[in-house]
This record gives C-alpha cells, structure tokens and sequence, in this order.
C-alpha cells in the first residue's frame, strides 16, 4: 500500500470515480424492491433528461425517481462530506482520531436539530426546513462558542486547546440533549432513530443543500491542502514556511463546521464516516493532503452508501439506522487499522 502511495499517478481518480459510481448505480437497484441494473440505468437517464420512460418501466420510476434515487445522492454527499471533513480536521489538528465530533460541532449540531424536533420549531419561510436551519445554526453557535472558551485560554487558539474545549462541549451538549428528550416524550421514538443515523425520507432538495454546501465548503478545503500538508508535520513548521497559522485553522473549522451541521440536519449523527475514512485512503494514497482529500471525498460516499444499503437490506422489511452499521463496521476497521500499524511500527 505504501508503494502505491508513493507511486500515486492521476488515472487513480479515474478508479475512484468508476468505483463509486457503481456502487451508486447498485445501491439504487437494491432494496426491498430489486430492479435490474438496465432498467435502472435507463430510468434515471430519463429522469435526468425530464423526458418520460416507456410503460413497462412504470414500476421502477415509481420507486427510483421519488424515492431510492433523492435517498442514495444524500447517502453519497453526506458521506463525501463527512470524510473530507474527518481529513481535514486530522490534518488540520494533527491527531488521527480527530473528525468532527473532536471539534464539537456535530453535538452541537444534534441538540439544535433535536430540539426542532422535540418542540416543532418551523420558519415560516421555510417550514419545510426547521429541523436543518437549526443544525446549521447551533453547528456555527457550538463554533463560536469553543473558539471564543479557546481564545480566552489560549490566545494563539492552540490545537490541544480546541481539542479540549470541544471535548467538554459535546459532553455539555449530551447533557443539555437528554433534558431536551426527558421533556420531549411523545417525540421520543422520531429523536431516538434520528440521533442513531437516518436518511429515511431525504429528498432532492436535502441533496441539493448538501451539494452547494459540499461545492462551496469543499473548495475552499481544497485550496488549503498545502497548508494541512504543513501542519500535519507541525504548527511551527507550518509559520516557519510562511503559513498564517491562525488564519487558515479558522477557515478550516468553518468549513468542517458548515459540512457537519448540514450533514446532521441531513442524517442525524453517523460516527465513524469521518474518522475510519482517512485512514483507509491514505494507505493507498498516501499521506500528502492533495491526494488525501480528493480521494477521501470517493471514499465517504462509497463507504456510506454500502453502508446504506446493508441497513436498508439485512433485515429487510425492517431498516437499521445507518449509524448503527457505520460504528459497527467502523469499529472494527479502526481496530484492525491501529493495530497494523502497531505492528508495522514493531
């Protein structure tokens, strides 16, 4: 794997890109409702197109284009979004177990969207969009708040300080959550099965926030992927080559802040996506940040959408909450990641 890092050449995009397209192309032929794959190509070309499909592909519109199809694109932005966020943060604070739970932001996000939920709170502008303005709104509010606590203890916003500080915060936010749901119990089964992960019921226009906030937000990371390069190796290497250090770790936390809050307003808190992703991409490409998050955002989705699709079909007719399969099989490839590398390190 080392090797191929090492010998990294462009056509890997090209595998990446083919990768998951199967696989996305495959998610939304399975389900409780199997469609072969010709049908399937043929009715959401169609849909692309807006023009209609012949007669006898009635049944496979019906279940592709208003309801398999909006649900796989959310699968595969949220997960795109959520590993490129994880690549970031590790480079960004130099810790491998660091995503966007480290920052506290995702706690912060789930006690905005469960108190929407828990209370019925709606804009009257945009009803259908309580529950995601309120994620985005306490991520960006759980931000200030740890960087302002940062700030006042540490004035050069160290990376040991904001880790901390967001530790404490998403025990806060736990904590704060658990009131919320005490009082909230009629609501209790809906908040229980979206603080576990779910993108049951997504729609075109959740894919189509988190597509502008990935294209914006995922841009601006990008740009920076030099500067993560540098303080991957360390803050003071990062200033001795010319890196405003202060500056780029707040763009940075930004992003990541807005990618996580849409994500949870999304689909509810999936652990896991941001942290175990990396990892398993830089082993093939390597640890140099250019590559890394191209590749990380192929990853995301192709890991969230089989992910998915297991919780959609293992025990079908029933679903599993995507979180679930997520930390399970997260848990597991973390393990065995750490404890390759151990031995590598013997």
């Amino acid at each position: 794997m080392k090797r191929l890092g090492e010998h990294f050449r462009g056509w890997i995009y090209v595998v990446f890109a083919l990768v998951t397209l199967c696989v996305f192309f495959a998610c939304v032929c399975l389900g409780s409702v199997a469609i072969p794959l010709r049908d399937t190509v043929r009715v959401v070309f169609d849909a692309i197109r807006g023009t209609s499909s012949p007669e006898e592909l009635t049944l496979a519109r019906s279940v592709i284009v208003p309801v398999r199809l909006p649900r796989v694109l959310c699968v595969a932005l949220v997960g795109a979004s959520l590993a490129l966020a994880g690549a970031s943060m590790q480079g960004l604070l130099k810790n491998p177990l660091a995503d966007g739970s480290t920052l506290g932001v995702s706690s912060g996000a789930s006690l905005g969207a469960v108190i929407s939920i828990a209370f019925g709170i709606t804009f009257p502008a945009l009803p259908f969009a309580g529950t995601m303005i309120m994620a985005i709104l306490f991520a960006l509010l759980s931000l200030l708040i740890i960087l302002g606590l940062a700030y006042r203890l540490d004035y050069t916003l160290s990376t040991n300080t904001i880790i901390l500080i967001g530790v404490i915060f998403s025990m806060f936010a736990s904590s704060v959550m658990s009131i919320v749901i005490t009082f909230a119990s009629d609501h209790l089964k809906s908040i229980t099965f979206w603080t576990m992960g779910s993108l049951q019921g997504s729609n075109y226009r959740n894919a189509l926030v988190v597509a502008g906030t990935l294209v914006i937000c995922g841009a601006v990371l990008l740009r920076y992927a030099n500067e993560l390069n540098a303080f991957a190796v360390g803050e003071d290497n990062a200033r001795q080559i010319g890196v405003n250090v202060r500056r780029v770790r707040l763009t940075v936390l930004i992003m990541v802040s807005c990618l996580i809050g849409v994500c949870v307003s999304v689909g509810g808190t999936i652990a896991f996506v941001g942290l175990v992703t990396p990892h398993m991409v830089r082993m093939i490409v390597g640890p140099n940040h250019k590559r890394l998050l191209p590749a990380s955002l192929f990853s995301g989705a192709v890991f969230l959408m089989l992910a998915d699709l297991v919780s959609r079909t293992l025990l079908n007719p029933r679903e599993l909450p995507i979180g679930v399969v997520t930390s399970i099989v997260g848990a597991v490839v973390f393990v065995c990641i750490y404890y390759r590398s151990r031995r590598g390190n013997a």
